[in-house]
């Protein structure tokens, strides 16, 4: 891959950022070293090569972004593309971590591109966060965990309530203040 290939790659590509550690640092200090892990929305891979390094898991990295894919396996993990947990068994993941799109973005004033896609959460921020939490039940084994990483800009007891009726309970594991907004790690379990 040639240095212009390589820019556009990482433009294309959420990089790692203060949501990335905090939510990695958070699954590797719960997780068992077992475990067949999910991480959704992988972007660079950053999150998942932290919790196959900090742990004996086998990570899957997955992401709607094929230049996400291609960065991730560039850093030598095992990745799919795939749309939120759409292609995956029923009860195969013992964990599952995603550190999803959640600014609340205005749809005027959206452009269509993949940072788009990384970053905007539509109206309230949310509009990747429900239909996760819709889904994701689906591919965790019985006594599977969730690290899901939220902002207060998002409106974290809005999605603990839509955790809810999904059938989680919730509980937060970490959080991170910033001048405009509190970063946290929600662990749900079924």
């Amino acid at each position: 891959m040639d240095l212009a290939d390589r820019r556009g790659l990482e433009t294309d590509v959420y990089q790692p950022a203060e949501d990335s550690r905090l939510l990695a640092e958070a699954a590797v200090d719960r997780l068992d070293d077992d475990a067949l892990v999910l991480e959704v929305g992988t972007g660079s891979g950053y999150v998942a090569e932290r919790i196959a390094a900090g742990t004996d898991a086998r990570v899957i990295a997955s992401d709607l972004n094929p230049h996400a894919c291609e960065q991730a396996r560039e850093r030598g993990l095992e990745a799919v593309r795939a749309d939120l947990v759409s292609p995956f068994a029923d009860g195969a993941f013992d964990a599952v971590a995603f550190n999803p799109p959640y600014l609340p973005t205005d749809p005027d004033a959206e452009w269509d591109d993949w940072m788009e896609r990384a970053l905007s959460g539509g109206a309230d921020g949310r509009a990747v966060i429900d239909p996760f939490l819709d889904a994701v039940g689906r591919v965790l084994a019985p006594d599977g965990v969730v690290f899901l990483l939220v902002s207060s800009l998002t409106g974290v007891d809005d999605v603990v309530e839509r955790a809810g009726e999904a059938g989680f309970g919730a509980v937060a594991v970490a959080d991170e203040s910033f001048p405009f907004e509190t970063l946290t790690v929600l662990e749900l379990v079924r």
